[in-house]
């Protein structure tokens, strides 16, 4: 494993998945967000979710990187990664229904579609940047 390559290919993966979810969150389900009194919080700090997303973005090509051989090669294979990894945090999703209270299953659905999408983003952006 070339750590360089994973931890860079990781950084870029890991912003590319901050933009994919601005616009998932904040400009596709920004209307819906405020029809729901469950995000009555005060709004947190941006850099907040871009380092989220670059720490994502650089556990995920390690990941990646690990288990490269299991993945066909170039983008396809980041696809696929994307996709299995989009699975598990779809699944992940529905544990906030159960944990806060008024929490719609409604925007569960939505959140595990927005975790699949962006983590094929991901994944798209891992296989391009890590070819071996």
């Amino acid at each position: 494993m070339n750590w360089t390559k994973a931890i860079i290919a990781g950084v870029v993966g890991g912003v590319v998945l901050n933009l994919a979810d601005w616009v998932m969150h904040g400009m596709i389900m920004g209307s819906t967000y405020t029809k729901y009194e469950v995000f009555t919080q005060e709004p947190a700090n941006p850099a907040h979710f871009f380092l989220v997303a670059v720490v994502l973005g650089v556990a995920s090509a390690i990941f990646f990187a690990r288990t490269r051989g299991s993945w066909p090669a170039g983008i396809k294979g980041g696809v696929v990664f994307g996709a299995f990894l989009g699975l598990v945090l779809f699944f992940r999703s529905f544990y906030n229904p159960l944990v806060l209270e008024g929490f719609p299953y409604y925007l569960s659905w939505c959140w595990g579609g927005i975790n699949f999408i962006g983590s094929v983003i991901l994944g798209a952006v891992l296989g391009a940047m890590y070819k071996s």
